[in-house]
């Protein structure tokens, strides 16, 4: 059974996980969220304007009043910015699990940020939660969210394949997953 507790926040060595507020706009404009590169490789649509942006804000922050809604803003410590975004946006209560999304802005990545973001909402499902399985996927061809996954411990699944049709080719949609038993050996500050 799991246990229901919204989006609480979350601290890391160097970063503020936290709920959305109506405050993050510019940097999200500003980080990524009108960045092509980094909301295509994270499937999702550039929201340009500050209605788009407030508009999704707006479905965030309403989504909050669900206690199943986990959704945090990725604000580094050292400049309270928010730089990004990580969710548990699939939950399955029936089957005790969840599916992890995140992406960051260009300028933070490859310094090990979405690594320390998803390990911590990893133990936050399993921990407060009570998750039993955690998944992932990523675009074939996005190496750098497969070594985040890699980092974070979760086993190869399978792959849908051709499930994305993108530039003219089709991408496999290739799935991990890590299960709480083989999370007992990391030790949490949750």
């Amino acid at each position: 059974m799991l246990t229901h507790c919204g989006t609480e926040i979350i601290n890391t060595e160097r970063l503020t996980l936290r709920r959305f507020t109506y405050e993050d706009s510019e940097a999200m404009q500003k980080n990524w969220v009108s960045d092509p590169k980094v909301q295509g490789m994270y499937g999702e649509p550039v929201y340009e304007t500050k209605e788009e942006i407030t508009g999704l804000l707006k479905k965030y922050i309403e989504a909050y009043e669900k206690q199943d809604i986990y959704r945090w803003a990725i604000i580094l410590k050292e400049s309270k910015e928010c730089i990004g975004q990580i969710a548990f946006f699939m939950v399955n209560s029936q089957n005790h699990f969840a599916e992890i999304e995140y992406c960051i802005g260009r300028q933070f990545q490859k310094r090990g940020l979405a690594t320390e973001a998803t390990q911590a909402v990893i133990d936050y499902g399993f921990e407060k939660i009570n998750l039993h399985k955690v998944q992932i996927c990523h675009r074939q061809g996005n190496e750098a969210s497969e070594r985040v996954i890699k980092k974070c411990g979760f086993r190869y699944e399978g792959a849908l394949r051709d499930f994305f049709f993108i530039e003219g080719h089709y991408k496999d949609r290739l799935y991990y997953s890590i299960l709480k038993n083989e999370r007992k050996d990391r030790v949490s500050d949750i």
